[in-house]
């Protein structure tokens, strides 16, 4: 009996494989740089009080603010990318926000740590949606789950590998003449700065513009994307100012939203919580045990999203992934110090695996202009979550007289989240399904 032998890929199927060595490994480079940028100051948080005298409400204050400058230059940032490209623009955001990090070190007090807090979120407004709306120009929407599961890979990656840095450089008090905070917010935000110029270099706007891809993959590439869109403005979903008359919008927004206030309340505050579980300052010895949750959510979100896009399930997969967070972090502060951490990693793989399959609704709904826009409200109002999350947790501590209160804030949030997910409307997935349908066959005759 003869062997069947798989038939050769199609021209737009080699164009995503091209494209997916190229781009992504870089985009999640960029990403880890931007999270670790975000939130390192969770490791530098038990140093930097002890040697300003910024106190507990103030950090919370100022670690949250970030996210109120973030969300207000969301959107035309997101524009602009659009206009310009994403070469030049996410280039200049990272430049400005690592040095901006860069600055944190210089940080004396409550006035100058929220400043800097506030200058660092504008200067990074506009590059989580910028890359998500990036994607769209290069990956058509059966490939996105699977593609933001890789892409999300950089958040457990940053802390896998960022931690452990982090750490080390805390260690590393009096190097240089300077504290070991001091040290890390200067050393993390010029690799910042650096990669940014190295992307100007290494990014290319649009499949047509690849001198690394072959002409025909472009073509396919182009055609393929083409058609979704096509499709997309049939629905009415590709006008800037539709969007906001679209309740969709407000329904994703406050998805996310809730989803921040959990991914946020984590990566503010696990290494406090692992330190307190161990009994030990931050350093070295804690960064590596929180990095187990985050090894975790590693393995998980490699397989996870794609397996939700191949399913066609991937609204029960999300809602199973946040009640594994938000019950997984509650959960962890009733258990006993190794029981409690493997709920984190329950937690913390729950929330990374759910937002990549989360995007690929808002994403596979909005086209054009739409989508610029579209994706960085959701973004900015979503992340306003990182805001609210510290100063919740800090108020609700505060009034119960137990931090197990903030735990019920952080696993709150994703309970809520998968609510939401639950609760959104069939015709956006079933929209997006189609779509994928359509673009799938039709590519493989570019």
């Amino acid at each position: 009996m003869t062997p069947a032998v798989a038939s050769p890929p199609s021209e737009t199927e080699a164009a995503v494989a091209t494209a997916r060595r190229r781009l992504v490994p870089f985009l999640v480079l960029m990403y880890l740089l931007a999270y670790l940028d975000r939130a390192n100051v969770a490791y530098a948080k038990q140093a930097l009080q002890l040697s300003t005298g910024i106190t507990e409400a103030a950090f919370a204050f100022a670690a949250g603010i970030f996210f109120v400058g973030y969300a207000v230059f969301e959107l035309p940032s997101n524009l602009i990318l659009h206009r310009v490209g994403a070469r030049v623009w996410l280039s200049r955001i990272m430049v400005t926000w690592g040095l901006l990090a860069a600055a944190m070190a210089f940080v004396h007090g409550d006035t100058s740590f929220a400043v800097l807090r506030v200058l660092l979120g504008i200067a990074e407004a506009g590059f989580f949606p910028g890359v998500l709306l990036y994607l769209t120009y290069w990956f058509p929407a059966k490939e996105r789950a699977q593609i933001l599961g890789l892409f999300y890979l950089s958040q457990p990656l940053c802390f896998i590998l960022g931690g452990p840095i982090s750490g080390l450089l805390l260690d590393m008090h009096g190097a240089f003449g300077l504290e070991g905070w001091q040290l890390m917010f200067l050393v993390e935000g010029l690799a910042a700065s650096l990669v940014g110029v190295w992307a100007y270099v290494y990014l290319t706007d649009r499949p047509r513009d690849a001198a690394w891809m072959p002409a025909r993959q472009q073509a396919a590439l182009e055609a393929a994307i083409a058609t979704e869109n096509a499709a997309k403005s049939a629905h009415g979903a590709v006008h800037l100012g539709a969007i906001f008359r679209n309740p969709l919008l407000a329904h994703f927004a406050l998805t996310y939203f809730s989803i921040a206030i959990c991914g946020y309340g984590i990566a503010f505050y696990l290494p406090a919580q692992v330190s307190a579980l161990l009994g030990t300052k931050i350093g070295l010895g804690v960064t590596l045990v929180t990095s187990i949750p985050w090894l975790c959510a590693f393995a998980v979100s490699a397989f996870w999203p794609g397996l939700a896009q191949r399913s066609g399930r991937r609204r029960t997969f999300a809602v199973v992934s946040l009640l594994c967070a938000g019950l997984g972090m509650i959960a962890s502060g009733y258990l006993p110090p190794l029981v409690a951490v493997l709920a984190l990693c329950v937690s913390v793989a729950g929330l990374i695996s759910a937002q990549p399959i989360f995007w690929t609704f808002p994403m596979g709904y909005f086209g054009g202009f739409a989508a610029a826009g579209g994706i960085a409200v959701i973004n900015a109002i979503g992340n306003l979550g990182g805001f609210v999350a510290p100063n919740l947790k800090v108020a609700a501590e505060g009034w119960a007289g137990t931090g197990l209160a903030g735990l019920w804030v952080i696993g709150g949030g994703a309970l809520l989240a998968s609510l939401l997910v639950a609760l959104i409307p069939a015709r956006a997935e079933l929209k997006d399904d189609a779509r994928t349908d359509a673009v799938s066959s039709k590519g493989a005759l570019a």
